[in-house]
């Protein structure tokens, strides 16, 4: 208790020294929010674009004549390498500037984009969808450094609470997206959709986004060969998750390839206690504030996007739903989730991030808990509806929570790798979800409609699991002052 005392004391003192908005600037010094809407809409069209690609794969199929097997990667082309790189993109943020960082990213993006929505072939396809992902891997953890250097305070709890709402409110706006534009543009048009959003942001970029105060070399302060085991194990791991549906996940296949991502991530972390510079400093994982909000972040993403998952094997096979039918059923879920992250900018200050996540995860797992009853003859307002708007109000709070924990404690040279590291547990957080349920949901004997409860009985086990664990390693974070509160 002492020292976390004496710790706080020091957070405290640094809240009024920092005129540059760097994360212990004081609340007195307020920043524009036009940079935030920026971010954000880059963020937003980074996130919409996971997702609404799901809803058109039907279609590409049939245009491009994919084989068998081989639609898969048109998505996890794009989760490989954002996955896989982010961790490296989050120090580049760090070592060449977050300005440079994010508006390479966002060019990157941009243009991938452009490919995916010409593209003549599959093979093309599934490249452009590759860069797409390293575009995301460069443009999302500079964009959240960037907001965590710039707001301080009640601003800095406000503006992640945006981002929190962004990252669970897109994903359920791109299936309603992915249904309009398939319908009325063709499947085209979701990859095209991005290149004058892309552009007018880039533009507005160049005069809004701050440059950073010294750049570093990117080149000589790089590990490089801890980052070519990083990336190698993050590819490893989000590769053998994201296919774990399609070949079980007792597989001898799904084992071996977790076997071996679990020791390139372990080769990572010897070489990095043995470098002079390292790309993941190990002390950064005494770091109690990050690791409790990695933790949550990839307990919480699991649990929503395995709601999104088993809600569209539902809604589709049982009740037969159209794809555009169905992005209009999410709908509802993704206004509760930014409505629960607004209300957790309010909240914040005054119960801590503890208390907030706590409570979060308690209503996904009581939403979870609801879905438990949904059978086969159950409609969607009084049978789904329910169940999806308690996941959603609870996820509302937990993701800018999360967040708010996660860089409270975090020094601005490393505000961009903590970032990459939050965006890494989202994308892996979001790879499980998708692999447990749908393994759980395949697992069970009745049909979907069996499948679909066990699998939220599984998602409400994981919200107890993690909110047990958030109650007692979690700390206190109170962003309307700066300071970190000083409780076990």
């Amino acid at each position: 208790m002492h020292g976390l005392r004496n710790r706080s004391r020091v957070t405290a003192a640094d809240s009024t020294r920092d005129p540059a908005g760097t994360p212990g600037a004081p609340d007195s010094q307020r920043r524009p929010w036009s940079l935030l809407v920026l971010l954000s809409v880059a963020q937003f069209m980074v996130i919409l674009d996971a997702t609404v690609v799901n809803v058109a794969l039907p279609s590409i199929a049939r245009s491009l004549s994919f084989g068998a097997g081989g639609l898969q990667w048109v998505f996890t082309a794009y989760v490989l390498a954002s996955g896989g790189l982010v961790l490296l993109g989050g120090r580049a943020a760090d070592l060449a500037g977050r300005r440079r960082i994010f508006l390479s990213g966002l060019a990157v993006f941009t243009a991938a984009s452009l490919a995916s929505g010409l593209a003549p072939t599959a093979a093309v396809l599934i490249a452009a969808r590759a860069g797409q992902g390293l575009g995301a891997a460069l443009l999302t953890p500079a964009a959240l450094s960037i907001i965590t250097t710039t707001y301080a305070g009640a601003q800095r709890a406000a503006a992640l609470g945006a981002w929190g709402a962004i990252g669970g409110a897109g994903a359920a706006a791109g299936v309603l997206a992915g249904g309009i534009l398939t319908s009325w543009l063709g499947w085209r048009s979701v990859f095209l959709v991005n290149v004058p959003a892309g552009l007018a942001a880039g533009l507005l970029a160049l005069h809004m986004v701050p440059r950073s105060a010294a750049a570093r070399r990117f080149g000589r302060e790089l590990d490089l060969p801890g980052a070519a085991l990083a990336v190698a194990g993050l590819v490893t791991i989000v590769y053998t998750l994201a296919g774990a549906p399609a070949h079980g996940w007792a597989s001898a296949r799904t084992l071996l390839l977790l076997a071996l991502g679990v020791v390139l991530l372990a080769a990572f972390a010897a070489v990095e206690r043995r470098t002079r510079r390292p790309l993941l400093p190990p002390r950064i994982w005494r770091t109690r504030s990050l690791v409790a909000g990695v933790l949550v972040m990839l307990g919480a993403t699991g649990v929503l996007v395995g709601t999104f998952f088993l809600n569209s094997l539902y809604l589709q096979g049982v009740q037969g739903s159209s794809a555009l039918r169905v992005g209009l059923e999410f709908l509802p879920l993704a206004l509760v989730i930014g409505a629960g992250a607004h209300l957790a900018s309010r909240l914040l200050p005054q119960l801590g991030s503890r208390l907030v996540i706590v409570a979060g995860l308690v209503l996904m797992g009581g939403g979870a808990l609801l879905l438990t009853t949904v059978s086969a003859r159950s409609g969607y307002l009084t049978g789904l509806l329910p169940g999806l708007l308690v996941i959603g109000a609870g996820t509302g709070l937990v993701l800018p929570a999360a967040a708010i924990t996660a860089m409270s404690d975090i020094a601005e040279e490393h505000a961009g790798l903590a970032s990459g590291l939050m965006t890494a547990a989202h994308e892996i957080g979001a790879a499980l979800g998708v692999a447990v349920f749908s393994a759980v949901a395949v697992a069970v004997d009745g049909g979907i409609a069996a499948g679909y409860r066990h699998g939220f009985a599984v998602a409400a086990a994981i919200a107890a699991g993690i909110a047990l664990i958030a109650a007692f390693a979690a700390p206190v974070v109170r962003p309307a002052a700066g300071v970190r509160v000083a409780v076990h």
